[in-house]
């Protein structure tokens, strides 16, 4: 009789944790991703990345199931090119919710993930990518990121750490939005009460999965909604140290296959 995988889900970030630096997926994660599989667990992507973004990757992978996209704003699903599920964030709330932060810290710069499978990455005058490789379209004005729908809100100070500029958003912006730190240069406005554990907690019910049964993997504190809603937390040596202190335990980093060791572990 076979016996059944400790874990039949494996919910993972990219950024900072499956990804190398490079922006790839190593062999060796890749075959630790494939043992996970044969042994009867499904992989789950969970990243703050708009499915634009990822498009690539997952074909690359040849991943077909849900992806959690846009910290948690998106369900998509890779086999059928569908969004399963969508959620907005305010324009109106969200240029409010960057006022108040000008008016506590200073000026911002900002960028917006659009809605949809086609949506588009704008950037206003002074916003800088953290990720150059991910496409994105320079406005000339604010007031043009507000042109369609959005899912999302980047900001960007000129002094601020990423932590100090999370903290003051959050002490301003209220239930105008969710404010996470998604990595380095990433703080962001998501509809309020939307992250990457209500998303994974839908995802894991679109593949019929319990997230008590899930080891997930992360690096940053956009992670943390999702370490609450599974059964084990496992966060990259690079992680930020909210994410440490909220895991199980920490594994190596991303560039050192962190996810494949565990897994390599965990699937014998």
């Amino acid at each position: 009789m076979l016996t059944p995988p400790a874990y039949t889900l494996v919910a993972t970030d990219l950024d900072g944790t499956l990804l190398r630096p490079d922006d790839t997926v190593s062999p060796r994660s890749r075959a630790a991703l494939a043992r996970a599989a044969s042994a009867g667990a499904r992989h789950l992507i969970v990243t703050g990345r708009p499915v634009p973004g990822i498009r690539g990757l997952l074909a690359d992978l040849g991943y077909e199931g849900p992806v959690v996209c846009g910290q948690g704003t998106q369900v998509y699903d890779a086999g059928s090119a569908r969004m399963l599920s969508s959620v907005t964030l305010d324009r109106e709330l969200a240029d409010t919710a960057l006022g108040k932060i000008e008016a506590e810290v200073g000026p911002v710069f900002a960028a917006v993930d659009q809605d949809g499978t086609e949506g588009r990455t704008l950037i206003e005058p002074g916003y800088r990518m953290p990720h150059p490789s991910l496409p994105a379209r320079r406005t000339e004005r604010r007031s043009e990121l507000w042109a369609a729908p959005i899912i999302k809100v980047l900001v960007r100070h000129a002094e601020l750490t990423d932590d100090e500029l999370a903290a003051a958003a959050r002490g301003v912006v209220g239930n105008l939005a969710t404010v996470t730190m998604a990595g380095p240069g990433t703080v962001e406005l998501a509809p309020f009460g939307v992250d990457k554990g209500t998303g994974l907690a839908l995802a894991a019910e679109v593949l019929g999965c319990d997230t008590a049964d899930a080891v997930a993997f992360g690096d940053m504190p956009n992670d943390l909604p999702m370490f609450r809603r599974v059964g084990h937390r496992v966060a990259m040596a690079n992680a930020h140290v909210e994410l440490r202190a909220a895991a199980d335990e920490v594994t190596l980093s991303n560039e050192d296959d962190g996810v494949a060791a565990v897994l390599e572990r965990l699937f014998r």
